[in-house]
């Protein structure tokens, strides 16, 4: 059955492709962004449908429409964005949050927030399950965005309790694929830009520590399979549990491109994580669902979608 959908930064990296698949189910589809971190051209191919509407504005304010699901994706994801300015995007999470929260309650729509693998902070459980509390700094220089996904986990927590409000909560883990910014300060962008521009790798610490990478097609089939679930409310995570380290990425980046980088290693950030991987064994159970998209698979695509952002 066609559903009207709210999809708050649907612009953006993963809500593009969030929009794009749920026009293609056959809903209607209101994507709600700032412009932030999302782009028109994003969706500029999406606008041509009937089903579809764009429309600038900021959760931080409150919005008002008649929907059945709200995809809840607003918030810089990456820490070049999310620092950039700490207060709006702890703002983000927590103020905005409530709105969306009230939202659903008022229209009786259904919510799935977008949380994040950032919860787990500098994990001393590996892999990451969903009932591990994490290590998280509360404050330090990335705590707007790991401590404000946390409350807006609680906030979803306690409006189903008190409310009744009918909340979904995915934990997303490491995503790359089309559409994202070739500024954003995340790993596979950086790796894929600096190694076709044959600039130096940038590398934080020793390179030894480790990320999993999921393909952003499994990541959406994901996060529709979890809002059309009928009675599990998560939290859950959505990642790749194939781990690599940061250093095997970089090289296989450089051999993909056919690149002449070389390595270049700095002085690791402030509470970078040093392990993370998700265990998916509830998404296994719960959604049937596994990531089918191996990392030579995705990045095929995602470099080619580099390679034309970059020389056209």
């Amino acid at each position: 059955m066609a559903k009207r959908i709210l999809v708050t930064g649907g612009a953006g990296f993963i809500g593009s492709h969030l929009c794009a698949r749920l026009l293609s189910d056959g809903h209607e589809v209101i994507c709600l962004d700032n412009f932030f971190t999302g782009t028109k051209k994003n969706v500029a191919r999406l606008a041509e449908s009937p089903n579809f509407e764009l429309a600038r504005h900021d959760i931080v304010s409150p919005y008002q429409a008649e929907v059945d699901q709200i995809y809840n994706l607003a918030c810089p994801a990456s820490p070049i964005h999310y620092q950039f300015n700490p207060i709006k995007t702890i703002k983000c999470s927590t103020v905005g949050m409530v709105h969306m929260l009230g939202l659903a309650k008022r229209c009786h729509a259904r919510i799935l927030q977008a949380s994040t693998s950032e919860v787990y902070g500098n994990p001393i459980v590996h892999p990451q399950t969903e009932d591990y509390w994490g290590n998280v700094n509360p404050i330090g220089i990335r705590s707007c965005y790991d401590e404000g996904k946390r409350v807006a986990e609680t906030l979803c927590m306690d409006y189903m309790r008190q409310c009744a409000v009918d909340v979904r909560i995915i934990r997303i883990f490491n995503t790359y694929g089309p559409h994202m910014q070739a500024d954003d300060g995340r790993v596979v962008s950086n790796f894929i830009v600096q190694a076709l521009k044959n600039e130096e790798i940038t590398i934080y610490g020793d390179g030894s520590q480790t990320r999993s990478f999921q393909y952003i097609s499994d990541l959406v089939e994901g996060m529709v399979r979890m809002m059309e679930n009928a009675d599990f409310h998560g939290p859950l995570n959505l990642g790749n549990p194939v781990e690599f380290t940061i250093r095997d990425l970089a090289e296989k980046i450089i051999a993909m491109t056919g690149s002449r980088s070389g390595l270049s290693f700095h002085p690791l950030p402030a509470d970078d994580p040093v392990q993370r991987r998700p265990d998916i064994t509830l998404a296994r159970s719960k959604l049937g669902w596994e990531p089918i998209v191996s990392l030579d698979e995705g990045l095929l695509p995602t470099i080619a979608y580099f390679r034309k952002l970059l020389f056209g």
